[in-house]
């Protein structure tokens, strides 16, 4: 028998966070003179009745709360759903008055970093709906990494287990997991104010540079702009972004052992070598073609080829150009890419690229097995053989994310989507990357146009693909549930 005790405890302290949180858009709101904290108030004390019962009906006299994988699993699914739900009353309480099921949609999108809209003119968003947004984005990226660092390992789901080691208890610059967590977080407090300030240099308001800050560092790609970078921010902002957007993609346990002096533990990892060789090669390729191809200067080509690719790899999904008008070259190429995802521990999504490193060596040892049938080959990664349980995990993870995709797209077209449509939105949702290709989801259009029943096969997918796909579909078999 599972006890649900220790989750509904845990939940509910998360639920008094969330209803804490709401008194930040309360207070823009009440400088504004908007009438929208009526909206915040009333989802706080919803949200907050509901966290104080569950904290005071489950609590335990024993503080220290040990899960079990199968209560991990319970936890992590339902806290993004739950919390998910709460999170969308403003959306539907305020002057916005959005259906709960486009409330709900705008909601998963920035907890899961997302990014995708079904709000057309956010220029039209109070401040309070505006800082709420992002805020979801920059609490979703904490979230994610915590996630990465002390459950998914556990759950060994998808190579995850891979990274058991690196985070554990023994490390001798952050010897506690505890300490490491803490450290994570004001490296990911310290960079979103380094951020601020680099976007209030490029020419953005304070208000303008807080959301944009919190919504690059969280790869949420949340703007206060219609047009996103493409019109309303300087030359120099968008460079700010394109560093900050290629920096959250890394592992930030491995930025927080940069900060506390391990210099050289950063560069030597495997995965953030290929990472940002993969992503240099990207911005080049695509950098020459807008050169080549499309005639640009060499600069302005740099720019916004450099900035596209690192949104996309990144999963943040900022956009200073129409890439859809860039031919079918760069389409297909920023299809692909959204695929990639940026490093395992990151606040990005998408399948993360040390699976692509794995799979590469099992091929490789593949290849060399067929030349040499007697030699003996093991697969490695960052110079350390692979078990056998990685290897299958990371390979079962491809066709999972394979056969999700498949599946979404079929079921996104059965509603009416156009191939383009269908397909895009199909991975670009369970990658969280946010926009897609095509003329209504592209980088300068919304999810707006696409049916309710669209709406929520979206939102499953986003949620599908944070979860990192096994951690919610386990929950559906009928053994899980056995004794």
């Amino acid at each position: 028998m599972i006890e649900f005790r220790p989750i509904l405890y845990v939940l509910g302290i998360f639920l008094v966070t969330l209803a804490i949180a709401m008194a930040v858009p309360i207070s823009f709101d009440l400088r504004s003179g908007s009438d929208d904290w009526q909206a915040f108030l009333f989802a706080m004390a919803i949200t907050g009745f509901f966290g104080i019962l569950l904290v005071l009906t489950n609590r335990s006299d024993n503080d220290n709360l040990h899960f079990k994988p199968k209560q991990a699993f319970i936890l992590t699914s339902f806290a993004w759903v739950i919390l998910a739900a709460f999170a969308a009353l403003p959306f539907c309480a305020s002057s916005l008055e959005l259906s709960f099921t486009d409330a709900y949609f705008e909601t998963i999108s920035g907890l899961t970093t997302t990014g995708a809209t079904v709000i057309a003119d956010v220029e039209s968003l109070p401040p309070g709906l505006l800082i709420w947004r992002s805020l979801l984005v920059w609490m979703g990226g904490v979230g994610i990494i915590v996630m990465a660092l002390s459950v998914l390992p556990m759950l060994r789901v998808g190579g995850m287990q891979l990274f058991r080691t690196e985070f554990s208890e023994r490390d001798k610059h952050l010897p506690k997991i505890r300490q490491m967590a803490n450290s994570i977080i004001w490296v990911y407090l310290s960079l979103t104010f380094i951020c601020l300030l680099g976007y209030h240099m490029g020419g953005m308001n304070w208000f303008d540079a807080l959301n944009h800050a919190m919504t690059t560092l969280g790869t949420g790609g949340f703007s206060t702009f219609n047009t996103s970078f493409m019109d309303n921010t300087s030359n120099f902002a968008q460079w700010n972004a394109t560093f900050f957007m290629v920096l959250a993609s890394l592992p930030f346990a491995l930025l927080a052992r940069f900060v506390a002096g391990s210099w050289a533990s950063l560069l030597k990892d495997s995965q953030v070598r290929g990472f940002i060789l993969f992503v240099t090669a990207a911005m080049f390729v695509m950098s020459a073609y807008l050169v080549i191809i499309r005639d640009e200067p060499l600069i302005t080509a740099m720019r916004m080829g450099m900035f596209n690719v690192a949104s996309v790899i990144s999963t943040t999904g900022y956009a200073n150009a129409d890439y859809n008008l860039w031919g079918p070259f760069a389409l297909v190429m920023f299809f692909f890419l959204t695929c990639v995802g940026g490093c395992a521990g990151s606040s990005a999504g998408g399948l993360k690229f040390y699976r692509f490193q794995i799979l590469a060596s099992v091929a490789i040892n593949q290849m060399r097995s067929l030349v040499h049938p007697n030699g003996v080959f093991v697969p490695h990664f960052n110079n350390k053989p692979l078990q056998n349980s990685v290897t299958f995990s990371v390979l079962s993870f491809f066709f999972v994310f394979a056969l999700s995709f498949t599946i979404v797209a079929l079921a996104l077209a059965a509603t009416g989507l156009d191939f383009i449509t269908a397909m895009s939105a199909s991975v670009t949702t369970l990658a969280n990357v946010g926009p897609g290709l095509g003329v209504h989801i592209g980088p300068m259009g919304s999810f707006q146009p696409l049916p309710d029943t669209a709406i929520w096969i979206c939102s499953g997918a986003m949620l599908l693909g944070r979860l990192e796909m096994f951690t919610l579909l386990v929950l559906l078999m009928p053994s899980f549930w056995r004794r």
